[in-house]
């Protein structure tokens, strides 16, 4: 009876509704007309959601973190540099192992923002700087609105998975410009939308989850799923487990080569580790439509809950151990 009830603890509830997602959206029938609709309602969630990102999003706090310039421009630089490096170089190794798109898959997820959320929850578990965790993972995601579809466009040209030109304007409409004025209203209703923590992350996850239902259903409907076998599943997770490790060493070894304290460094690991399930699918359906997105939602799903189980190992390790280590 304990054991069950340990194994629950562990059991993510977005995570089990993320498989539900991908288990109805691969085995129930859904004809053509039910698939425009949910297209739609997916397009109207992703507006709505990065509406509320620049609602939620305090510009007084970017402001603030800003002064820790050295903490700042490391995450920054893990995120945007040092990330997408790693993710070209293992989409080049990986590409006759795991094809085409699961390898591109795996560079979009490099390209990414940071988590905010578990970043800062990970941070405080692990004794870190935790004002600094707030704003390095808010400056990821608000930069990430506008780094990360030009990243896309500069380095996912090959193959036929890389988004067309065309896809600027949809990116400014559907992602950017609701970004924008939310953050024109943060100073009115940004209090309000920050005192209702849970309706924002259903608002969240509720979007990700149809998000991810819609791009099932239609790459179904369109054959994507056959050339997946269980030995190229098997591959996703070795390559998502690289790469973690892989960002893992080089930012906590990174903050020692750059000076920074113990805190910084747990701030550094914890927010220039991880990227944003959240903020990356719905990004995935307007950058590259929902059929690609599907199969690229996989190494980010995987990845995802990966990073979030050996980030909560490594944060109650380093709330354990002596300061000065």
């Amino acid at each position: 009876m304990i054991g069950a009830r340990r194994l629950v603890g562990w059991v993510d509830p977005f995570l089990a509704a993320l498989l539900l997602a991908l288990a109805a959206g691969l085995l129930v029938p859904v004809g053509d007309g039910v698939r425009a609709g949910l297209g739609v309602a997916s397009d109207v969630a992703v507006t709505l959601l990065f509406l509320l990102y620049g609602m939620r999003l305090p510009t007084s706090e970017v402001l603030a973190g800003l002064r820790n310039v050295r903490l700042q421009g490391s995450v920054l630089a893990a995120t945007y540099l040092l990330f997408p490096a790693v993710g070209l170089l293992l989409a080049l190794v990986t590409r006759p192992l795991l094809g085409d798109t699961l390898a591109t898959g795996f560079l979009y997820v490099s390209l990414l923002p940071s988590t905010v959320q578990s970043s800062v929850v990970f941070t405080a578990t692990g004794r870190g700087n935790v004002a600094g965790a707030v704003c390095a993972a808010t400056v990821s995601n608000t930069l990430g609105v506008v780094l990360t579809p030009l990243l896309v466009l500069a380095l996912l040209r090959s193959d036929g998975v890389a988004p067309d030109a065309t896809a600027v304007g949809d990116i400014a409409l559907r992602l950017v410009l609701p970004f924008v004025v939310g953050q024109l209203l943060e100073r009115r209703l940004g209090a309000p939308v920050r005192a209702h923590p849970r309706v924002t992350t259903i608002t969240d996850r509720g979007t990700v989850v149809l998000v991810l239902f819609t791009a099932v259903v239609g790459a179904t409907a369109d054959g994507s799923w056959d050339a997946l076998t269980p030995w190229r599943f098997a591959g996703i997770l070795a390559v998502s487990a690289v790469l973690l490790v892989v960002m893992l060493v080089l930012t906590w070894t990174g903050g020692r080569l750059v000076g920074l304290d113990r805190p910084d460094r747990v701030a550094l690991l914890m927010c220039g580790s991880k990227k944003s399930l959240a903020t990356g699918l719905p990004m995935a359906t307007v950058i590259f439509g929902a059929t690609t997105a599907a199969t690229l939602a996989l190494p980010l799903i995987v990845f995802h809950q990966l990073q979030l189980m050996v980030a909560a190992v490594l944060a109650r390790r380093l709330g354990r151990a002596p300061l000065g280590q």
